[in-house]
């Protein structure tokens, strides 16, 4: 009997001892995932435990998120930029600049002065120049005036800034018409006039009231008192 009753009390001191657990479900709306305050055309599911919601994704959002993951994540809205290639909801994968801006610093600015045979201020064009020419000329004549009021003129028209021209040497109007063809696809591309074929007024003279002028038709030149009327182009010499 004594026997029998150890084997019983050892065989219940095996059992192991159970733990009683309880499962209790957090509170915490934004461990839930319920984190914002509201959704945009009560379009989610409201946090039971609190004010806080879990808001669906609208398809712009969807399609938005989707196309930045492929890489479409530039606007190119800015001034002086376009997009490359095809838009995804409204972004591309690069930018470049436009006319008379330049990719600098690593973004778009407005070219400013010397450009090859362009002359800029501020993005836009304001002087040309065939090749081989050490000057540009203004992209618009001024009419026609006596010769004061010719280099006057000239001499107060603005290429950029506080940056003026002059009045052409008879050389640099000969220039002119020898490259005049050059001259006159450069000034068409960029929303200027034409030469005029006809007399333009020059800064060399023969004496204080006789100035040479040459006729950009012919490239022939003569002089004239400087109360005849003739045309007038401004140059830039120095940029």
């Amino acid at each position: 009997m004594k026997i029998r009753f150890l084997l019983i009390g050892t065989s219940l001191s095996l059992i192991p001892q159970t733990i009683n657990a309880q499962c209790v479900a957090t509170q915490d709306c934004a461990t839930l995932g319920y984190t914002e305050t509201s959704c945009s055309g009560g379009s989610g599911v409201k946090c039971p435990f609190g004010n806080w919601w879990a808001c669906f994704k609208s398809d712009s959002e969807i399609k938005d998120q989707l196309c930045t993951e492929l890489g479409f994540t530039q606007t190119c809205t800015e001034t002086g930029y376009t997009g490359v290639g095809k838009a995804c909801n409204g972004k591309y994968t690069k930018c470049t600049c436009t006319t008379g801006y330049v990719w600098k610093d690593n973004k778009c600015q407005q070219l400013n002065g010397a450009q090859g045979e362009l002359y800029y201020c501020n993005g836009k064009v304001t002087g040309v120049k065939a090749s081989g020419m050490n000057f540009y000329v203004a992209m618009q004549d001024l009419g026609t005036c006596n010769w004061n009021t010719a280099n006057s003129l000239c001499q107060s028209y603005i290429f950029c800034n506080s940056i003026t021209g002059k009045l052409p040497t008879k050389d640099q109007l000969i220039t002119l018409y020898n490259k005049k063809s050059q001259i006159n696809t450069l000034l068409s591309t960029n929303n200027g006039s034409q030469l005029r074929d006809n007399w333009h007024w020059s800064s060399s003279y023969v004496d204080s009231h006789t100035y040479y002028m040459v006729n950009i038709s012919s490239g022939s030149s003569t002089w004239g008192g400087i109360n005849l009327y003739y045309y007038t182009r401004p140059i830039l010499t120095s940029w």
